[in-house]
Protein backbone atom coordinates (compact mmCIF):
# COMPACT_ATOMS: atom_id res chain seq x y z
CA UNK A 1 0.00 0.00 0.00
CA UNK A 2 1.49 3.37 -0.99
CA UNK A 3 2.24 6.00 1.63
CA UNK A 4 0.02 9.04 2.02
CA UNK A 5 0.93 12.53 3.22
CA UNK A 6 0.36 13.03 6.95
CA UNK A 7 0.65 15.82 9.52
CA UNK A 8 1.51 13.24 12.21
CA UNK A 9 5.12 13.53 13.32
CA UNK A 10 6.33 10.53 15.33
CA UNK A 11 8.76 10.94 18.22
CA UNK A 12 11.06 8.06 19.13
CA UNK A 13 13.05 7.69 22.33
CA UNK A 14 16.51 9.22 22.01
CA UNK A 15 18.99 6.34 22.36
CA UNK A 16 21.59 8.74 23.86
CA UNK A 17 19.74 11.34 25.97
CA UNK A 18 22.83 11.75 28.17
CA UNK A 19 24.91 13.03 25.22
CA UNK A 20 24.69 16.45 23.56
CA UNK A 21 24.75 15.91 19.77
CA UNK A 22 23.38 17.43 16.58
CA UNK A 23 21.03 15.79 14.10
CA UNK A 24 20.66 17.38 10.65
CA UNK A 25 18.04 16.29 8.13
CA UNK A 26 17.57 17.89 4.74
CA UNK A 27 15.56 17.40 1.61
CA UNK A 28 15.81 19.22 -1.72
CA UNK A 29 12.31 18.07 -2.71
CA UNK A 30 9.97 20.23 -0.61
CA UNK A 31 7.02 21.75 -2.45
CA UNK A 32 4.03 23.85 -1.53
CA UNK A 33 1.78 26.28 -3.39
CA UNK A 34 1.88 30.07 -3.40
CA UNK A 35 -1.38 31.19 -1.75
CA UNK A 36 -1.63 34.18 -4.10
CA UNK A 37 -0.71 32.78 -7.50
CA UNK A 38 -1.43 29.07 -6.88
CA UNK A 39 1.92 28.34 -8.56
CA UNK A 40 4.19 25.69 -7.02
CA UNK A 41 7.12 26.74 -4.85
CA UNK A 42 10.18 24.54 -4.38
CA UNK A 43 12.66 24.55 -1.52
CA UNK A 44 15.46 22.70 0.15
CA UNK A 45 14.65 22.28 3.81
CA UNK A 46 17.32 21.74 6.44
CA UNK A 47 16.35 20.78 9.98
CA UNK A 48 19.07 20.75 12.64
CA UNK A 49 18.39 19.93 16.25
CA UNK A 50 19.94 18.92 19.54
CA UNK A 51 17.61 16.24 20.86
CA UNK A 52 16.59 15.86 24.47
CA UNK A 53 14.37 12.83 25.20
CA UNK A 54 13.11 12.32 21.64
CA UNK A 55 14.23 12.13 18.01
CA UNK A 56 12.01 12.32 14.95
CA UNK A 57 11.13 9.14 13.06
CA UNK A 58 12.30 9.89 9.52
CA UNK A 59 9.42 8.35 7.56
CA UNK A 60 6.95 10.44 9.56
CA UNK A 61 9.06 13.52 8.79
CA UNK A 62 9.00 12.68 5.08
CA UNK A 63 5.21 12.22 5.09
CA UNK A 64 4.79 15.41 7.14
CA UNK A 65 6.81 17.48 4.67
CA UNK A 66 4.89 15.85 1.79
CA UNK A 67 1.62 17.04 3.36
CA UNK A 68 2.48 20.62 2.32
CA UNK A 69 2.60 19.74 -1.39
CA UNK A 70 -0.87 21.06 -2.27
CA UNK A 71 -1.19 23.50 0.61
CA UNK A 72 -1.01 27.25 0.11
CA UNK A 73 1.75 28.72 2.27
CA UNK A 74 4.01 31.75 2.35
CA UNK A 75 7.72 30.97 2.73
CA UNK A 76 7.97 32.58 6.15
CA UNK A 77 4.81 30.92 7.46
CA UNK A 78 5.63 27.39 6.36
CA UNK A 79 9.12 27.63 7.88
CA UNK A 80 7.70 28.74 11.23
CA UNK A 81 4.94 26.08 11.15
CA UNK A 82 7.49 23.32 10.59
CA UNK A 83 9.57 24.59 13.52
CA UNK A 84 6.52 24.86 15.79
CA UNK A 85 5.32 21.34 14.96
CA UNK A 86 8.76 19.81 15.50
CA UNK A 87 9.25 21.65 18.80
CA UNK A 88 5.83 20.53 20.01
CA UNK A 89 6.54 16.89 19.08
CA UNK A 90 10.20 16.58 20.10
CA UNK A 91 10.78 19.16 22.85
CA UNK A 92 14.42 19.48 21.72
CA UNK A 93 17.17 21.43 23.44
CA UNK A 94 17.65 23.48 20.25
CA UNK A 95 16.17 23.35 16.76
CA UNK A 96 16.67 25.33 13.55
CA UNK A 97 14.68 25.10 10.32
CA UNK A 98 16.11 26.67 7.17
CA UNK A 99 14.16 26.84 3.92
CA UNK A 100 16.11 27.74 0.78
CA UNK A 101 13.60 28.58 -1.94
CA UNK A 102 14.14 28.45 -5.69
CA UNK A 103 14.05 31.83 -7.37
CA UNK A 104 10.57 33.28 -7.84
CA UNK A 105 10.07 36.64 -9.55
CA UNK A 106 13.83 37.08 -9.74
CA UNK A 107 14.23 36.89 -5.94
CA UNK A 108 16.02 34.10 -4.08
CA UNK A 109 14.70 33.68 -0.53
CA UNK A 110 16.15 31.85 2.47
CA UNK A 111 14.17 31.73 5.72
CA UNK A 112 15.75 30.53 8.98
CA UNK A 113 13.98 30.21 12.31
CA UNK A 114 15.31 28.82 15.59
CA UNK A 115 14.15 27.54 18.96
CA UNK A 116 14.67 28.72 21.64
Amino acid sequence: MPSEPSKDLVALDNPHPDRDYLITCDTPEFTCVCPITAQPDFATITISYNPDKYIVELKSLKLYLWSYRNQGAFHEDVTNKILNDLVQTLRPKKLTVTTDWLVRGGIHTIVEVSYP
